[in-house]
């Protein structure tokens, strides 16, 4: 279909994640983290040194790399660079929040919700139209 974006389909689609410790260390330990040849990786811990520059240069460098399907980032630190996440439009690779231990899940940060609650707003308004 003309217009639609192209989703990988090889077996080399990746999730990669920008999170603390313990959440990184656990999709790791399933098996996600991966290290190509440049020695580049697939992850960001996220921690008190981390500045919000290194969170914005993985974020971008994440949805620009062309094996990468998804992009899990925890909701705290999607906060600390929420310009960039609500602006992000591309439908590959997806963007999801996710909470960690310290820091519980708040659904009106959600970008992806809130997406979904504006175009259920929006198609409930212009079926009352009709």
């Amino acid at each position: 279909m003309a217009g639609r974006p192209s989703i990988p389909t090889n077996s080399s689609a990746l999730i990669a994640i920008i999170a603390d410790e313990d959440t990184v260390t656990g999709f790791l330990l399933a098996g996600v983290g991966n290290v190509d040849l440049r020695k580049k990786t697939n992850y960001l811990i996220v921690d008190n040194k981390t500045t919000v520059k290194q969170i914005e240069d993985a974020f971008k460098e994440f949805t620009t790399r062309e094996d990468i399907a998804i992009v899990l980032i925890s909701q705290y630190v999607a906060n600390m660079i929420r310009f960039l996440v609500d602006s992000y439009n591309r439908p590959v690779p997806a963007i999801l929040e996710i909470p960690s231990k310290d820091h519980p899940y708040d659904p009106a940060h959600d970008s992806v919700l809130s997406r979904v609650k504006y175009l259920f707003s929006t198609e409930s308004v212009a079926s009352d139209r009709r």
